[in-house]
């Protein structure tokens, strides 16, 4: 239907074209080193509004150490928001990883082989009861036990028969009947 058509040829000839290259060039080079000087001017500028220098001359060795020890306190005390939002964000990122592995298992896709693994019975029920907290379940204590219990029937007799067992007199009577 519609065959290939040539391009047409370009009305700048080839030196033209690269020296408008070279020019972009160099204006953008020209833009990159203003673009730094000007974030280094205005990093200076923050600093200078932020943080006052500090001015160490004059201070006794004690106002010193005070100072370092001030400073050591400050920058422990980011270190642990800085864990701490580190673990939140490995918090979440398994969350990320598990909601994935779940929307991949809804859209009906084949999930990655995983390496197979004994898992106990308390895990297993924690896996797919969705449980966060661990805790033991006693399985023996849900099970019921039957036991077979042979049942003593006991037996209708004559009452004078229980009297003379709980006396005694019972065997003294078949001696006498014996004889």
């Amino acid at each position: 239907m519609s065959e290939a058509q040539p391009k047409p040829k370009s009305k700048i000839s080839a030196s033209r074209r690269l020296f408008l290259k070279t020019k972009l060039v160099k204006k953008a080079m020209a833009m990159l080193m203003a673009e730094k000087e000007q974030k280094v001017i205005d990093r200076e500028s923050t600093l200078s509004e932020r943080v006052p220098g500090l001015n160490l001359s004059g201070l006794s060795v004690q106002d010193l150490q005070t100072l370092c020890k001030e400073l050591h306190q400050k920058i422990d005390v980011v270190d642990e928001e800085r864990y701490d939002i580190a673990m939140k964000v490995s918090k979440s990122d398994a969350e990320i990883e598990n909601l994935t592995m779940k929307i991949i298992e809804l859209k009906g896709k084949k999930r990655p082989q995983l390496k197979r693994v004994r898992v106990s019975a308390e895990a297993m029920m924690g896996a797919l009861l969705g449980a966060k907290i661990k805790e033991s379940v006693d399985f023996k204590a849900n099970l019921k036990t039957v036991k077979k219990e042979e049942e003593k029937k006991e037996e209708v007799t004559d009452w004078r028969k229980n009297v003379d067992a709980m006396s005694g007199m019972e065997g003294r009577k078949k001696m006498f009947a014996a004889s």
